[in-house]
């Protein structure tokens, strides 16, 4: 079972990220954007890696070229957010030693306000102010 300092960070890294998701779908210049995009799937891409990794699989991780647009992306990033807590609650404390995660959000949000956008405020402490909501993915607006 994950212990829950790690079960509240992972519920915030998966709401910190939906909210990001939220301002760049909504966001009709940052569709064609093609920084964001790489920002995007590189943070994603760490994610993925290190669940790879800690699973002990080959890294199989896609080329930003093999995703058709934004709502692609987002769709691999929520089917992340279905088997990492899965993986991480089967794993021991010995495991969980060796965990480490990556932080990019950041420039994800400056690129959003660099093309005009408002980046939501994700910070950790901002997450247990405001009760530690949980991820709201909702769907990509159609293109």
């Amino acid at each position: 079972m994950l212990p829950l300092e790690l079960r509240g960070l992972v519920r915030h890294m998966e709401w910190a990220d939906a909210l990001i998701w939220e301002s760049v779908l909504a966001l009709p210049q940052a569709h064609s954007d093609t920084r964001m995009r790489e920002c995007l799937h590189h943070l994603h891409l760490v994610q993925w890696a290190y669940l790879q990794i800690w699973r002990e699989e080959p890294t199989d991780l896609p080329e930003v070229s093999t995703f058709q647009d934004l709502p692609a992306i987002h769709a691999w990033v929520r089917e992340y957010y279905s088997q990492a807590p899965v993986y991480l609650d089967s794993l021991g404390a010995e495991t969980l030693e060796r965990s480490h995660t990556a932080y990019h959000r950041g420039q994800v949000n400056t690129r959003l306000r660099e093309l005009g956008g408002d980046p939501p405020l994700v910070d950790f402490i901002a997450w247990i102010w405001m009760g530690k909501p949980g991820a709201e993915w909702g769907d990509p607006p159609a293109t």
